[in-house]
């Protein structure tokens, strides 16, 4: 039972004998003291104003005499208007140190719900390499599931690959009139890399065919529907579409050097999967499992031929799955992934790490996976987060313009490097022990940068604010963790124990308990990052701990104090700051130094 649900109970006894009220569980407001004012914890006393017929102030002095003398837990009180404000007794806060400190999955709900969640992100195009915004949304995702097992969850974090349509096309296409038979092998460059310098040259060979129909006075509209090139390339989807040879030969070859490419990519990000699905493998169940909602009656067929629901009783308006030529569109396509992924799952929960320009997709997508049979399906999550861009702006794949995932993480590495170097923080590191952590600090800056903000943001992702070593940054949370671990060091290097559990009897200042109660509250935290699918409420959390931390360790000492016990409790507080640091990161996807 958490110090809250304690007082609850206290405080629902205090008014039963008080007032002889049964105060209701939305009546017992128990919330933090405000810094500014004396006390661990606060009673909101206006609920009771009604039955006790009293000043707000004076049912404050009657429930803080009443709980004085009646639990030890409460040491003082003091009442601003309808706030009661209690001190907890410190020997409370003692016990629940060496508790936290026994406690190798603090904060980590271990019991379990029994209940599979599946999470759904990444959701790459194979015509192009991953990118900024995929940057946002691979790190949501993963952050998103480490925390939800954190709660008691089975995961299953599962990726859908979008490696068929116009888009592939384009850059098949491109590479088989311009590539000159150029390979992953013979350019040097990464496969996925490769792939998307040709969807890239082909929008120049396209954009200058129109140019050239325009010069022949054929307005632009028509000039696009006219394109040669555009007509060549749709002429290629319908080859795929009927497994010609060549076409298949190629986009099996050329989806292999994205594959390659989205793998070493994804294992640097230190992002991962349970399992991928393609969408060339599920747009043909999706047309099934439309089929036989049309023959139940749950959607209609047009006289063209085409297939629609009609949600307007649900408030939404009539959906397309099947064109007039049958073949699928994308909500088509998510049906027939999860057609699969129910056949391979026991889901509870589907959640879909994607952007908020795809909300209203997820609100047709949830009513018509219930309309066909999934129980999961009107209580689907679409996890909608803003879009992320530079202080410079908006990215454009087609015109090559957007910031790239690989050269991203390489810049925030170097600039990792060069700036530990200048503050003298790798000078007795070996050039091994340089690489690790310029490759830790630069990845820790680009994921806490970017997992702080509230996810349903938009964003400016801005690589130098976030290297700082100072600051609401990953490097400066990093960095006194390094700070804590090398307190540790040089106590056992001096023959100093960290004590397993401390003295509940002895004094500490107001500070230190402060300290205490913040590393309390960590598993609450984890289960409202929980609830609201939200890393940044971790992220912000270990923020507020690690500037405590350093407040406290600029005012107190830790190894040249006198009092033995007092050091063994400041050693061991030490200890426990650094494991919910650690474990708090983790569930960021972002690993903390041992020294820096």
């Amino acid at each position: 039972m958490n110090i809250e649900t304690s007082l609850q109970a206290m405080v629902k006894a205090a008014v039963a004998e008080l007032y002889q009220l049964e105060a209701a569980d939305a009546q017992l407001q128990i919330q933090k003291t405000k810094k500014e004012f004396e006390g661990d914890l606060t009673v909101v006393t206006f609920p009771f104003v009604k039955a006790a017929r009293k000043a707000p102030e004076v049912i404050g002095d009657e429930i803080g005499n009443f709980l004085l003398a009646q639990h030890s837990l409460v040491s003082a009180f003091n009442v601003i208007k309808g706030f009661l404000n209690l001190t907890i007794n410190t020997a409370y806060w003692m016990e629940v140190l060496n508790v936290l400190a026994a406690d190798e999955q603090f904060g980590h709900n271990t019991t379990g719900k029994d209940k599979l969640m599946m999470i759904e992100y990444s959701s790459p195009n194979t015509n192009k390499p991953l990118h900024l915004g995929h940057v946002r949304n691979n790190l949501l995702g993963f952050s998103i599931a480490e925390i939800q097992k954190a709660n008691g969850w089975e995961v299953v974090k599962t990726n859908i690959v979008n490696d068929r349509g116009i888009h592939i096309c384009k850059s098949m296409l491109a590479w088989k009139l311009f590539g000159k038979g150029e390979t992953p092998q013979s350019s040097g460059m990464k496969g996925d890399h490769l792939v998307g310098k040709y969807y890239v040259e082909f929008d120049k060979a396209y954009k200058a065919e129109i140019k050239a129909l325009m010069e022949q006075n054929i307005p632009e509209e028509e000039a696009k529907r006219t394109v040669p090139l555009m007509r060549q390339a749709q002429e290629m989807l319908v080859a795929w579409e009927q497994h010609d040879p060549e076409v298949y030969q190629l986009w099996e070859t050329m989806n292999g050097w994205v594959y390659e490419g989205f793998d070493a990519t994804y294992k640097r990000m230190g992002v991962d999967f349970d399992k991928i699905y393609y969408e060339s493998q599920t747009y043909l169940e999706g047309k099934s499992k439309v089929e036989e909602g049309l023959e139940k009656g749950v959607f209609y067929r047009r006289e063209d031929g085409s297939v629609w629901a009609d949600l307007r009783s649900d408030g939404l308006d009539e959906k397309l799955l099947l064109r007039a030529d049958g073949t699928s569109v994308y909500m088509t396509q998510d049906i027939g992934t999860a057609k699969l992924r129910y056949e391979d799952y026991p889901i509870s929960k589907m959640v879909y790490v994607v952007g908020n320009e795809q909300n209203y997709h997820f609100q047709v997508l949830a009513l018509l996976l219930d309309k066909v049979g999934f129980e999961w399906g009107r209580d689907l999550v679409h996890f909608s987060y803003g879009m992320v861009e530079l202080p410079e702006g908006k990215m454009k794949s087609r015109e090559g313009t957007v910031v790239d995932a690989d050269d991203l993480m390489t810049e925030m590495i170097d600039t990792a490097r060069d700036t530990a170097r200048e503050l003298g923080k790798l000078d007795t590191a070996t050039d091994e022990e340089v690489e690790q952590i310029a490759s830790m600090v630069g990845l820790g800056a680009l994921k806490y940068f970017i997992l702080k903000v509230d996810p349903k943001k938009n964003m400016t992702f801005n690589p130098k604010e976030s290297i700082d070593f100072n600051g609401n940054t990953g490097p400066f949370i990093q960095y006194t963790h390094a700070r804590i671990k090398s307190v540790l060091r040089k106590a056992q290097e001096a023959g100093i124990q960290v004590p397993e559990a401390v003295d509940t009897s002895l004094t500490i200042s107001e500070k230190e308990k402060y300290m205490i109660q913040l590393l309390s509250t960590y598993p609450a935290v984890v289960r409202q990052a929980g609830d609201e699918f939200s890393p940044a409420v971790i992220a912000n959390y270990i923020y507020e701990l690690v500037k405590e931390y350093n407040q406290f360790y600029h005012d107190f000492s830790i190894l040249k104090e006198e009092n033995e016990a007092l050091k063994g409790f400041r050693l061991l507080m030490s200890s426990a700051v650094a494991k919910v640091i650690r474990s708090g990161m983790a569930l960021l996807g972002i690993t903390v130094p041992e020294r820096m």
